[in-house]
This record gives C-alpha cells, sequence and structure tokens, in this order.
C-alpha cells in the first residue's frame, strides 16, 4: 500500500502534544487502504515536549522523531521533515489542533484523483484575535500584490504534498524559506480543501508581532523584488522634485531681482534627501544580507537526534529516495 507521512513541528507543544498524538492515532487506525507513519520535528523545545515524543516513539513503531539542536524556526523544522519522511503522500499539520486533522482524508481523496498538492484555506478562523486576523490579511494581501509567484490567502501550512512536489522542495537550497510562496512556485496540479479552523487546544500561539514581521520580511525579499524596484522609483521622484526645485532657483534668479530665500527650505531639502538615501541603502542591505547567508552554504539545522526511524541501508543496498545532504539539512 501507498504510505502517508504526517509531518508535525513542534515547539513547547507539551500542553497539546498528548492530545494532538491521540487524534492522530485515530485517524491512522481509520485509514484502511494506505500506511501511515507519523513524523515529529523537536524544533529546540525547552519544556516537555521531546519527553513526551520519545514515549510516543518508543510506543508505536510507525511513529518517527527529528530532534533538532536547536530552535531554527517552523519553515526550517518543516524543511528538516520533508527531508526525513519517505511517504508518497507527505502532509504537513501544526501540533496545535488547530488544523483538524479529520481534514486529511478529503486530501487524500484530492490526490487519489490526480491532485499534486491538496491545500487547506481557512473558511473561518475561530480563537483567534482580531489583530492576528488582521495581521494576517494585511501581510498576505501585501505579499500577494508584490511577489513574483501567487501567495493564496487564508492560507497556511496545512497541507498534503505528493512525492514529486516533496522532491523539488528537496532541491530549494535557499535558507529563508517560506514554504506558502514555495509550494505554489513549484506549479504541478494544486486544489483547495476547505476547512473550519478550531482554536488552540492548548497552550498560546507562539506567533508574535516580531515573528509575524520576520517572516513577512523573509517572504517579501526572497520572492520579490518590488523593493528594488521601488528604491528605483523613489530614486526617479526625489530627482523629479529636486529638478522642480532648481528651476524654480533659476526662475526666480533670472527672471525677478530676488534670490530664493530660507535656510530652512534647503534643510528641509537635505534631510529628505538623506532620508531617502537611507531607505535605499538599508533596501540593499537586507538583500545583501540574504545573500551573504545564501555564499555561506551553512546547513539548514543540525538534528541532535532521531527516533523511531529503521537502521540505515548497508553500502551495496540501493540509495534512499532522499539524497543524504537532504537528510543533513545541507544544499543538494
Amino acid at each position: 500500500m501507498p504510505l502517508l507521512s504526517i509531518i508535525v513541528p513542534c515547539f513547547n507543544e507539551e500542553s497539546v502534544l498528548r492530545a494532538t498524538h491521540e487524534r492522530l492515532l485515530a485517524l491512522r487506525d481509520g485509514l484502511d487502504d494506505i500506511d501511515v507513519e507519523l513524523v515529529y520535528v523537536d524544533d529546540g523545545s525547552d519544556d516537555g515536549t521531546l519527553a513526551l515524543l520519545r514515549e510516543f516513539s518508543s510506543a508505536a513503531p510507525d511513529v518517527r522523531v527529528v530532534v533538532l539542536s536547536r530552535n531554527f524556526g517552523q519553515q526550517i523544522a518543516i524543511s528538516a521533515g520533508l527531508a526525513a519522511v519517505g511517504g508518497d503522500a507527505v502532509v504537513v499539520i501544526d501540533a496545535d489542533l488547530q488544523d483538524p486533522p479529520e481534514v486529511i482524508p478529503e486530501m487524500l481523496v484530492r490526490w487519489r484523483d490526480g491532485a499534486d498538492v491538496a491545500y487547506g484555506v481557512r473558511t473561518s478562523r475561530a480563537g483567534e484575535g482580531a489583530g492576528i486576523r488582521w495581521r494576517s490579511r494585511v501581510f498576505l494581501g501585501l505579499l500577494g500584490r508584490l511577489s513574483d509567484t501567487e501567495v493564496r490567502r487564508d492560507v497556511g501550512e496545512f497541507c498534503l504534498l505528493d512525492r514529486k512536489v516533496v522532491d523539488v522542495l528537496a532541491t530549494m537550497p535557499e535558507r529563508h524559506r517560506f514554504l506558502r510562496a514555495m509550494v505554489p512556485w513549484a506549479g504541478f496540479r494544486q486544489e483547495p480543501v476547505y476547512f473550519r479552523r478550531d482554536p488552540r487546544a492548548g497552550g498560546a500561539t507562539k506567533w508574535r508581532l516580531g515573528g509575524t514581521l520576520r517572516l513577512g520580511l523573509d517572504a517579501l525579499l526572497s520572492f520579490s523584488a518590488a523593493p528594488l524596484r521601488l528604491a528605483v522609483w523613489l530614486g526617479f521622484a526625489v530627482a523629479g522634485v529636486a529638478m522642480v526645485g532648481i528651476l524654480y532657483a533659476l526662475a526666480q534668479r533670472l527672471l525677478t531681482d530676488g534670490w530664493v530665500p530660507g535656510w530652512a527650505t534647503l534643510l528641509i531639502a537635505t534631510l529628505f534627501i538623506g532620508g531617502i538615501q537611507l531607505v535605499v541603502v538599508g533596501v540593499l542591505g537586507e538583500y545583501m544580507a540574504r545573500i551573504y547567508a545564501e555564499v555561506k552554504r551553512r546547513p539548514l539545522y543540525l538534528v541532535r537526534e532521531r527516533l523511531g526511524f529503521p537502521p540505515a541501508p548497508a553500502a551495496d543496498s540501493p540509495a534512499p529516495r532522499m539524497a543524504s545532504a537532504a537528510e543533513r539539512g545541507e544544499c543538494p
């Protein structure tokens, strides 16, 4: 039978993890025509998350755990999971039960009907504050307008990916990752699955304003050259304003008996142009910082421990489906 791999990134989810595991086990037991493996990725948790994951892995042979050496962030943790699984279809789902595992069978139906990606679309977002919904709406709306790649609204990381899509994502080595744009960029046949998002089953959200802004900046600079184009147009606009000022000063001098008066006007103009220059340099610096991070070619993540995985094949055995470099989080 085909294999379904379910990736669950975890960071300090002790309060909800047992309920999540029970729901996933119930889902696994209800799927008769497909094998299921549960792959948890511990993203440097400092509570009791890892102890629970050890318990889950020792109790069932199809529960696997990837323990990262520190907290690398959600996007990297998902990438570590994608590199570790071997399923014909792969589902990514958060550990907080806001994305109901019971939606996965509908995603499997779309996959069996020929879809390469079945992505969840939130029709409602219970339990989320107005501030979180507003930030998400503004962020995704702005990114969708500026990005060169389609960015869907009301879509998170909850999705099902066919093996060939997972293999494509494994060949994308960028450090500043935003999977909600990387998956649409890959193409293939992609279909929505609509669902109602539930409140968190426990604990508090890990998304704060600072983290949202960092993710938004990474997404914007990784999938859009709009900030660079904006800098060019700002330069033209400032140059146009300066030219108007120059023509006005010349007209005052040549056609009248007076000069253009005032040190205040000169100071304001100088500060305005200097501010625009600093903004443009800052935009260039953000792009250069990302280029610098890519050039260093450090691993995306480091794995401290792997639990529940079968032993590595012998040297004369066929090579595994995923390259060993991907297993280590290195660039292909």
